[in-house]
């Protein structure tokens, strides 16, 4: 929703909605993506409210939410678009009523279509180590930029990590000597990740070499710069990750989730434990790490109709 559209929403409404969002940030810990995913939502289900003669709170009922997520479904919203309007729903009215800005709770029996279950796409072990290889070789001469990006792109495979989490990671999070990684997930939840030998290597050369030469006196602590010595965003770290999977030209993937949902599922294949893998990834639900084994078993399954004789 832009500023004009938010513009027609009623005081209370619209007083309703920043409060709800100072809420995800401050006392959720939301991020800046997450928080205006909800805040998008929440607007429109305002403005159909409005729509509807509604000017506050009070007005909203189980059978307008239903109308509004049921219009959507009309216009072709995924599945999963609508389960999460309708989880950013329950949220917000279940904030309202604790603020007492609501007496009852209309979103109690509110209900979405389940999402859809897709599996994610994932590197098979020789694409990842062509994929290090490109990137090992294009950091042999030592040229900051590319050993930062094989460092990243190394990290983000061997510890599972989001690629927010990389963008915010400091220095002083590495301990080398053990191999790991302090992170700060989703929640504002900590956990240490172990990385592997390859990683190490590629993270102590960039310290060493890449790192000195980009640092400038705003760097700060930050693990990863950029080229003019700031902290890496995350627009950049997706940008060299799509590059190198677009180098690859056998996979679509694009991001570094794809990275992510491949160390889960080779550590599955590995014979990793499941709840294991659910506190290197930062998981907050089991049932989140699951979808990997269904992925193992789906790899097993294609493996097994291409070599079997009788399959």
């Amino acid at each position: 929703m832009d500023h004009d559209e938010r513009a027609r929403l009623p005081a209370p409404l619209a007083q309703a909605a920043d409060g709800f969002e100072r809420y995800l940030v401050a006392e959720r810990g939301r991020s800046v993506h997450t928080v205006r995913a909800y805040r998008g939502d929440v607007d429109a289900l305002l403005l159909h409210a409005v729509t509807e003669g509604i000017s506050t709170l009070a007005g909203l009922d189980l059978a307008l939410l239903r109308r509004w997520l049921g219009e959507q479904s009309a216009a072709g919203l995924s599945r999963s678009t609508l389960a999460r309007r309708a989880a950013t729903v329950r949220s917000f009215t279940a904030w309202a009523l604790r603020e007492e800005l609501l007496e009852l709770d209309p979103a109690l029996r509110l209900k979405a279509p389940k999402r859809e279950q897709t599996l994610p796409a994932v590197l098979q072990q020789q694409q990842i180590r062509r994929l290090m290889d490109a990137l090992a070789a294009e950091a042999a001469a030592g040229e900051p930029l590319a050993l930062r990006n094989h460092a990243m792109v190394e990290l983000l495979y061997a510890a599972g990590i989001r690629v927010g989490e990389l963008a915010g990671t400091d220095v002083d999070d590495l301990t080398m000597e053990r191999r790991t990684l302090t992170v700060l997930g989703k929640g504002n939840k900590e956990r240490v990740v172990p990385f592997g030998v390859p990683a190490a290597r590629a993270v102590q050369r960039w310290l060493e070499v890449g790192r000195p030469a980009l640092a400038a006196p705003h760097s700060g602590p930050a693990l990863f710069l950029g080229k003019r010595g700031g902290r890496i965003d995350q627009r950049t770290a997706r940008s060299v990750v799509a590059t190198v999977l677009d180098a690859l030209g056998d996979t679509s993937a694009t991001g570094p989730h794809t990275l992510r949902h491949s160390a889960a599922t080779h550590l599955l294949d590995g014979g990793a434990d499941l709840r294991a893998v659910q506190e290197i990834l930062g998981h907050s639900s089991l049932a989140t790490t699951q979808l990997y084994t269904h992925v193992s078993v789906e790899r097993l399954r294609d493996s097994y109709k291409q070599a079997h004789p009788r399959a």
